[in-house]
């Protein structure tokens, strides 16, 4: 068998059995693929190699064709060129991406050179087909490498608008440029005589020949910015940059570049001229941060109407500031601060639809700023409105601006800056001011929003608190809730207290870490979970098990939820106490020093370690007081202070007030509120046992 293409390969049977076992071992081990085809297709003989290339045993190979082993197209391709062979061609040669009929793993990125030639017998008659697959990857991506690079650096050209040019190593173009042929209209001879510097603007051709010359001259780079003479007979400004290519510290050619930049040179210009303007607004960015931080610290509306009027002030020289509201279903202003403009003869309404010929609605209705630097332009604004002109002979403003506040691309209101002097408004405080109504704006929507969803949480809360607290022979009960100030997030507080079954009382109070809706929506499922299981097992360690279950199934990990919940007989004070994480019960006595009632550290539901209950008891005429954290801790005192600080107080409640459970929580909270900003919700459940006439139960 011969894969010579010329002349017959020499008979294999002239090989001694080394040479043919060295031949046989050459063919199994190569590093590149070989295979043997018969006439019919089909391969006779494939080496390791190629099978692995196919991704399939040596073994399956044999006697079967391309079509048999290969997905398309390698398959076509492969019959395709076993075909070409045997019909007479010397050598066929394919190039492949990927060969196999397994998939390949993503970052496979194998090529393959393939190389068919036909096989002959003794006599020249071809017998079959011998196929070489050449590993190639590295050489293709050298390749692929290469021409990407070329792309990019065409592709750079053209982005950057470059003109590529080159000359000898004296410094004469002896190649044609066409780029700046046509953007000079030079001829070609005239290029190749004289070059690109006859195109120079003559206030620059010395300067600029000069220091060509000195470059070629000292075989350094060239670098310089000159004006060039279009085709047009206009001029602009081109930035030429060339570098000697040396060989042997010879030069043997100059390549560089020309560029037009006038768009960048005229840009410096103005960027000159804006330094003094940007000096006198980097005071205006100052402020307009300030005024930034300052509107993200405002909760509510009324808030962020008073920051805006102290930044007007303060910022802008304002002599008095207006903010309003849009309302978009009726499409009427509403100001939100009265004073924003005096109640004066002709003045406009606190609330008017946007028809209302005012500074304000003009600045909704076009939505872009409405600006009067006087009386006089007040009036050409509003076309000589009669209330205009009345306003204007009792106020004391005379300039006037007032700017949409816009909220993705929609109006929701209208910000107004009124001077008492006639002022010139610039396009730079235009732009600033235009950026501070921008803040406004977003201000006034995060507040908005914050107080919709703080009326919603806190009614969702209030709604689902009992209404009433049950009435119990031998027993009385008490509660507060105080969700806090109005610029506070309504928390996951709650309370509740409930007759039993069994005739025993329940009570518990809860807290659900975190604020607005998500918190009152998770006080509502574990208040709703908890009845259910009080009535079915009222135990407390069987109330807490059934709950950190349900937190299992339905809470999210982060929910964090702590609670302390008891049962007592009404009649003896005696029950059974669980604590999930909460903190721990006041109990004050008449008699006796209040007290914590402490029991073992547990976990918050949802982290279960074991519930248990505790025996607990409020003797006859002590009150027992379940509180949220609102009441011990604050910004400005910890956890660990607070609960050493109810104790006192507790201390020093006169009679009266300890015999008398709604007296009790008022003067817990008045004291220890007492100097503090209240930050979080404060909430309290208190349950009195009156003293028996009998004296105290065992």
């Amino acid at each position: 068998m011969s894969t010579e293409t010329s002349v017959p390969f020499p008979r294999l049977s002239g090989l001694n059995p080394m040479d043919a076992a060295l031949l046989e071992t050459l063919l199994k081990e190569a590093p590149i693929g070989f295979a043997f085809f018969t006439p019919d297709l089909r391969h006779q003989r494939v080496n390791r190699t190629l099978a692995a290339i196919y991704g399939r045993p040596a073994a399956d190979c044999r006697d079967r064709t391309p079509s048999e082993l290969l997905e398309e197209p390698d398959a076509h391709a492969h019959e395709a060129a076993l075909s070409a062979v045997l019909a007479g061609e010397s050598v066929v040669y394919s190039d492949h991406h990927l060969i196999g009929g397994t998939p390949r793993r993503p970052d496979d990125d194998r090529h393959w050179a393939l190389s068919w030639f036909p096989a002959y017998d003794l006599d020249g008659r071809i017998t079959g087909v011998a196929l070489i697959a050449v590993d190639i990857s590295e050489r293709h991506k050298a390749e692929v490498t290469l021409r990407r690079s070329e792309e990019r650096y065409r592709s750079l050209l053209q982005a950057s608008n470059q003109i590529v040019w080159a000359a000898d190593p004296g410094g004469r173009p002896h190649e044609d440029c066409s780029e700046w042929r046509a953007v000079t209209g030079q001829s070609p001879e005239e290029y190749l005589r004289v070059g690109w510097l006859d195109a120079v603007h003559p206030d620059d051709r010395e300067r600029v020949g000069r220091d060509w010359d000195d470059a070629v001259q000292d075989k350094t780079a060239f670098d310089a910015t000159f004006r060039v003479r279009l085709r047009s007979g206009d001029f602009r400004h081109y930035h030429s940059r060339a570098v000697p290519l040396l060989r042997e510290e010879e030069v043997v050619e100059w390549v560089g570049t020309h560029a037009d930049v006038t768009t960048q040179r005229e840009a410096e210009e103005m960027r000159q001229r804006l330094t003094q303007q940007l000096g006198e607004a980097a005071l205006r960015t100052v402020r307009l941060q300030k005024a930034t931080s300052d509107l993200a610290e405002a909760l509510t509306v009324d808030q962020v109407v008073t920051v805006m009027t102290e930044i007007g002030e303060t910022a802008v020289g304002v002599f008095r500031t207006g903010v309003a509201l849009l309302d978009r279903e009726r499409l009427r202003l509403r100001l939100l601060n009265p004073d924003g403009i005096p109640d004066l003869p002709g003045a406009p309404p606190h609330e008017v639809g946007l028809e209302f010929p005012s500074t304000m609605t003009m600045a909704v209705r076009d939505r872009r700023p409405a600006i009067a630097g006087s009386p006089q332009a007040l009036l050409e604004l509003l076309e000589d409105d009669e209330d205009a002109v009345t306003y204007l002979r009792h106020t004391d403003e005379r300039a006037w601006v007032a700017l949409p506040l816009m909220s993705a691309g929609r109006a929701i209101g209208a910000l107004r800056f009124a001077f008492n002097s006639t002022r010139d408004v610039s396009d730079e405080e235009r732009v600033f001011l235009e950026a501070l109504a921008g803040q406004c704006a977003l201000a006034l929507e995060r507040a908005t929003l914050y107080e919709r969803e703080h009326r919603t949480a806190e009614a969702l809360q209030k709604s689902l608190l009992p209404e009433d607290l049950p009435e119990v022979r031998g027993m009385r009960f008490a509660s507060f809730y105080n969700p806090g100030t109005k610029y506070v997030q309504v928390g996951g507080d709650w309370y509740d207290a409930f007759k039993l079954s069994d005739g025993r009382v329940a009570g518990v109070l809860g807290d659900v870490m975190g604020k607005g809706i998500k918190a009152a929506t998770g006080m509502s499922r574990v208040r709703n979970a908890l009845r259910a299981l009080a009535f079915s097992m009222p135990e407390p360690a069987d109330v807490l098990t059934g709950l950190d279950r349900m937190f299992e199934a339905t809470e999210r990990e982060e929910q964090i939820t702590t609670l302390a919940y008891f049962v007592l007989e009404p009649d003896t004070g005696h029950g059974y106490l669980g604590n999930a994480g909460h903190l721990p019960p006041l109990l004050v006595a008449p008699d006796a020093e209040p007290r914590l009632v402490e029991t073992e550290p547990a976990t918050p539901l949802g982290m279960p370690s074991g519930r248990e209950h505790h025996k607990f008891f409020v003797p006859p005429g002590n009150t027992v007081v379940l509180y949220s954290d609102g009441l011990v801790e604050n910004r400005r005192r910890a956890v660990a202070s607070g609960l050493d600080e109810l104790v006192a107080v507790a201390s020093q409640a006169p009679a009266e007030v300890v015999g008398d459970p709604e007296k009790m929580l008022e003067y817990l909270v008045e004291n220890m509120l007492a100097g503090y900003e209240q930050d979080d919700d404060v909430t309290l459940l208190a349950v009195h046992v009156p003293a028996s006439e009998s004296g105290p139960a065992d």
